[in-house]
């Protein structure tokens, strides 16, 4: 019985925060310069919108609306696998420095070679890639102690210290850098979503078609790590290397997320946290909840970024800094 209200509880989530999300969707593509109601929207997904309103809608909004949408899913499926295999609920891709090892790779690029190459979207989140696992994988062996797997605490000192390093690092070659693309550079690390164009959305796509399912396959799998390592052991689970798998998909999800988004924290920080106080530890429920939730969080603070200053925008990174950083604090209190 009481599994079954604990069920019924999760389709109700479900159903809401797909609603939260179809409606903030729907805002984000009525608001802006120019607006849309919400009959000329229907009459556009009709076919039988002006010309004027179809180049807004497909042209200039929807792109933009997609790249949010799939950028915040996949931080927050990857601040749910970070918080989990590392058994830390302080772990975040922003946070541990996976998204300053990333943007320590769009600098090298931006530097040496051009930004105007036809293949520049699809080699330059490899390049993020390169340094968010670069990046984890440095974080994974100073905080990893033989017979004791992964220290949560020491995780997070290691990631913060590595990352302050890394901005560092990045400050210096950023110094070298001419005038345009210093301008390209200073708006992705403030967080503010580039992408605007359908070439962002195929960018991105095939990374979340690819790795989401296997995050739902392993879920059983996160559920065992989440307990302590002798446990997952005595249960037949191969540690090492399912940790190494996970953490490599939590890794190449927010490098490319941010290399197509911009460097934005907290988003992997929040939605798992607000998915599992939601629907409870079981991955099967709160990892898809999670990444609806990173969706609506990206979503709102993009658009609240270009409602509040229209056309330029305020980075979606500092309006989800604005939410993110007092939550982190609360957390580093109450955990």
């Amino acid at each position: 019985m009481i599994q079954l209200v604990q069920q019924r509880r999760v389709q109700v989530t479900f159903v809401i925060a797909l609603l939260v999300l179809l409606t903030a969707f729907v805002i984000s593509v009525a608001t802006g310069q120019a607006s849309l109601s919400l009959t000329q929207l229907g009459r556009v997904i009709l076919g039988q919108g002006t010309a004027r309103e179809h180049l807004l809608l497909f042209e200039f909004r929807l792109p933009r609306i997609l790249v949010a949408m799939l950028a915040g899913m996949g931080l927050a499926i990857s601040g749910s696998i970070l918080q989990s295999v590392t058994r830390n609920p302080l772990a975040d891709p922003g946070i541990l420095g996976i998204n300053a090892g990333a943007g320590l790779m769009v600098v090298v690029y931006v530097m040496f070679f051009t930004n105007e190459s036809s293949s520049f979207l699809y080699i330059l989140p490899l390049f993020a890639l390169l340094g968010g696992i670069l990046t984890g994988g440095l974080i994974y062996l100073f905080s990893y102690k033989r017979g004791e797997g992964v220290n949560p605490t020491k995780l997070v000192l290691v990631g913060i210290g590595l990352a302050a390093a890394i901005s560092g690092a990045i400050l210096t070659l950023s110094t070298s850098l001419e005038r345009e693309e210093y301008d390209f550079f200073a708006t992705w690390m403030a967080g503010k979503i580039w992408g605007d164009d359908w070439v962002f959305v195929l960018a991105l796509l095939p990374w979340m078609l690819l790795f989401l399912p296997i995050v739902l396959r392993k879920a059983n799998i996160l559920n065992i790590l989440n307990v302590h390592e002798h446990v997952s052991i005595g249960l037949g689970v191969h540690v090492t290397r399912e940790r190494i798998l996970l953490l490599f998909i939590a890794v190449a999800l927010a490098a490319v997320c941010v290399s197509v988004s911009g460097g934005i924290a907290f988003v992997g920080l929040i939605a798992p946290h607000l998915a599992r106080s939601l629907t409870g530890p079981r991955h099967q429920h709160f990892v898809p909840l999670a990444a609806m939730i990173g969706a609506v969080l990206l979503l709102v603070a993009d658009t609240i970024g270009r409602v509040l200053l229209d056309p330029s925008g305020i980075p979606a990174g500092l309006i989800v800094a604005v939410i993110g950083a007092p939550y982190f604090l609360y957390l580093m209190v109450k955990k």
